[in-house]
């Protein structure tokens, strides 16, 4: 009978050995964040979820290179030896230190800088313009910037380059020192734009690696510290931060958990037991989640396990009902119609993240109910026949017969009868939910970013010393093709112009900045004169300067060149270094085209929305702190009410179950009211809720299910009565335990479900107790029976 037991635990082994080296090799993790946010209901929330992650402003990480030992004159090499050494590397579309970059476009691309410049809008290429700009550059010459400037004045004696490079810097630039942005305490600034997606912790991560192994390599670097800062560190550091703290509570609650199945089963086996089952689970959860979805999101893996932690109950409920001398197989039999309900209502629970239409929410409801099936599957089907002939029957434990008798003293409080101690509660709940002192719900998904309040400071400060745009504002333009909204973009920077004189914000970068619109460069263009015109004119103008009007060939051969250029679209535009960035603030929306200027340093958001309420009808401001919010009353309110249908569906199952309104109605109330008294306490802590708390609440209530139905299981001995309660014992113990070390977390999110599951399964447990009809305490003639 032993080696039939070893080969079967062996087989079943080697078994979830090798579905999990397959899923191993299949299984594809994803860490986009958005994939956890609901769909969205207007333009609004869809342009949010889209700036979120792709917006310009959120691809921008703030850098400082902070001199430890160095002078600034080291730490302002460092930031130009960084530039160089991230140059052409596919990790960044933008880098930039405060030096003009004369390089921003492609050598085959640089006639069209007569088109792209704004020059011509107000001057022509005659005589007395020429003039001036080589007098001028004559003074250049012998200025430090003369080595900068002798390879493109032949080429560019106008400087219309350096003029586009000027042009595409951040308005509200740093003061500028040997040449780099100099931050307030001495070091050196850069700003730096990430092709990557800022909610894609994975690419970001290598985005931070990056850096800081670039940094590394310079010369020197071992004397200064690089500062990195921005949306896409922050969740780097998140993906990071909860991870870390969920490896480590689970470690230190897995530890406490087999600690705990030796000390109430005293024997070692039991944590193979147990295991078995649950990690079926695990595996299939993936298994399924992998067949129907495809790639897996990470939260998706973390949170289903956590939540398949339901599936711990399912072994410890056989393990604790063995009789002596009878099998194990007979024994799970008298408790397995109750398990298979619980099974059934949990699976129901996690049907309303189904209806959420969020991807995320749904793979996690596929791994969960997968795994729950599976888990119970194995735990009827096979583990009765591993498990061990020996055991120790739990109902021969003299403390228990002892805490049942006292349990028994607890009086019997049925909610369908005059007990007060139920309606009491209720009452209580209701005052600490009505006077609560804070917002019932935490609309702001800033508040649950585990990301500590000096980094967010630090962001802040890095953000106005840069002069980097605002991540709240935005100001959308829509007209009927990307043309039309370059050309929109034209039309109201003058009344932008005033909106920065007037210190309402400090810089709006539209996307006329980077390309002027076709007709814009086809008027310019025309203004450029012929060869034999401007020939003359040159000699005319280098007569009375020290140049030779033969030294400026190339640039008359660059304006012949730009007399017959096709105007520069986006798609041409995307070849330039500067393409993704204006590519970023483009988008295409209902066979419709949007523009995306970024806002920085808003002083008076009000005034603001005002002034561009006037522009008229294809400019608006919007608010995606505002957006967010919406987004997050909606989701909420989708899920809310799925989780209300999952709770009458879980009623009428319970009920159908039992046949029997009022044992149903004995089952539900307590779980019910444990709900509600776990919003209570939360509340009158001065907790607002997250969608974070209704996932947990679901958790909770399908473990507190699991105590009311087993407490309400009609039973015919004191000792059948002792096994339920040792098994819902250990189940409640190791439920608190594990989710109570969460409760320890800093990570918000993981601080809120452990937290209300803790205290979901107090809660169910002692109203399961006090209010079921036939609690295990059992009643005095069912212990004579015994």
């Amino acid at each position: 009978m032993w080696l039939r037991r070893i080969f079967l635990v062996t087989g079943w082994l080697v078994g979830l050995a090798l579905l999990a080296f397959v899923l191993a090799r299949n299984l594809v993790v994803t860490s986009d964040l958005r994939a956890f946010m609901p769909p969205p209901r207007n333009a609004d929330q869809k342009l949010l979820l889209e700036q979120i992650g792709e917006g310009p402003a959120s691809r921008l990480l703030l850098l400082e290179v902070a001199p430890e030992q160095a002078t600034f004159e080291q730490t302002a090499e460092l930031s130009r030896g960084l530039v160089q050494a991230l140059h052409g590397d596919a990790h960044f579309t933008r880098v930039m230190n405060g030096e003009g970059n004369l390089a921003e476009l492609d050598p085959a691309l640089l006639p069209y800088r007569y088109l792209l410049s704004p020059t011509l809008d107000t001057h022509r290429f005659d005589a007395d313009f020429l003039r001036d700009e080589l007098q001028q550059r004559i003074e250049d010459l012998a200025s430090p910037a003369a080595g900068m400037l002798k390879p493109w004045l032949a080429r560019d004696p106008t400087l219309e380059t350096l003029k586009l490079a000027q042009r595409w810097t951040p308005a509200k630039a740093p003061v500028l020192r040997d040449g780099v942005w100099a931050a307030p305490d001495g070091g050196a600034l850069l700003l730096v734009e990430t092709a990557a997606p800022a909610f894609d912790p994975a690419a970001q991560g290598e985005v931070v690696e990056t850096l800081r192994a670039k940094f590394r390599a310079l010369p020197g670097s071992e004397n200064a510290n690089l500062e990195i800062s921005g949306p896409g560190y922050f969740s780097v550091l998140v993906n990071a931060n909860t991870r870390r703290e969920a490896e480590w509570l689970s470690g230190i609650g897995t530890a406490a958990f087999a600690l705990l199945l030796l000390v109430a089963y005293r024997h070692p086996g039991a944590l193979l037991s147990a295991a078995l089952p649950i990690a079926s689970g695990a595996l299939a959860g993936i298994a399924a989640t992998t067949w129907v979805f495809g790639p897996v999101h990470g939260i998706t893996l973390a949170f289903g396990f956590t939540l398949l932690g339901v599936a711990q109950e399912y072994p410890l409920r056989l393990l604790s009902h063995r009789r002596a001398g009878v099998g194990a197989r007979e024994s799970l039999l008298g408790v397995w119609p109750l398990l298979r309900l619980a099974i059934a209502s949990a699976c129901i629970a996690y049907l309303a993240f189904f209806a959420s239409g969020v991807s995320g929410l749904q793979q996690l409801a596929m791994f969960t109910i997968a795994g729950l099936i599976v888990a119970g599957f194995a735990t009827r089907s096979l583990l009765p026949a591993v498990l061990p002939v020996r055991f120790r029957d739990v109902a021969e434990s003299p403390w228990l017969e002892r805490l049942r008798v006292r349990l028994d003293a607890v009086p019997r409080l049925r909610l369908v009868s005059s007990g007060a101690l139920p309606w009491a509660l209720l009452a209580l709940a209701c005052v600490a939910l009505v006077l609560a002192p804070k917002p019932f719900w935490q609309n702001d998904l800033a508040a649950l970013t585990p990301v500590p309040a000096k980094l967010l400071q630090r962001e802040g400060e890095l953000r106005s010393a840069l002069g980097a745009p605002d991540v709240r504002y935005l100001l959308v333009l829509e007209a009927n093709d990307a043309d039309g909204v370059l050309a929109l973009s034209e039309r109201i920077s003058p009344q932008v112009e005033k909106w920065i004189a007037g210190k309402l914000v400090d810089d709006v970068e539209l996307p006329s900045r980077y390309l002027p619109s076709v007709a814009t460069q086809a008027a310019r263009q025309a203004e450029l004169p012929d060869r034999a015109t401007l020939q003359a004119t040159l000699d005319a103008a280098a007569a009375d300067t020290e140049f030779q009007a033969e030294l400026f060939a190339p640039f008359v051969d660059d304006v012949e060149k730009a007399r017959g250029l096709p105007p520069l679209t986006p798609k041409a535009f995307a070849a330039t270094p500067l393409g993704a960035r204006l590519d970023a603030m483009l988008a295409a929306r209902g066979g419709r085209a949007l523009g995306l200027g970024t806002l920085s340093g808003v002083h008076d958001p009000v005034a603001l929305a005002d002034a561009v309420a006037q522009l008229g009808n294809g400019v608006r401001l919007i608010d995606l702190k505002a957006a967010s919010e919406s987004l997050v009353a909606d989701y909420r309110a989708r899920i809310g009410i799925a989780l209300l249908v999952a709770l009458v569906l879980l009623a009428v199952t319970v009920a159908v179950a039992f046949r029997d309104l009022v044992r149903a109605w004995h089952v539900i109330a307590p779980m019910s009211l444990a709900t509600l008294l776990v919003l209570a306490v939360l509340r009158a802590g001065g907790v607002s809720l997250s969608l974070f708390h209704l996932v947990a609440l679901t958790l909770a209530a399908g473990l507190g299910l699991h105590y009311a139905l087993f407490f309400e299981r009609r039973v015919d001995d004191a000792a059948e009565a002792r096994r339920t309660l040792h098994a819902t014992l250990i189940c409640v113990i190791s439920a608190v335990l594990v989710f109570g070390l969460l409760a320890t977390s800093q990570v918000p999110v993981l601080r809120a479900i452990g937290l209300t599951v803790a205290l979901g399964v107090a809660f169910h447990f002692c109203l399961s107790t006090i209010m079921a009809r036939n609690s295990q305490g059992c009643s005095l003639d069912t212990q004579k029976r015994g």
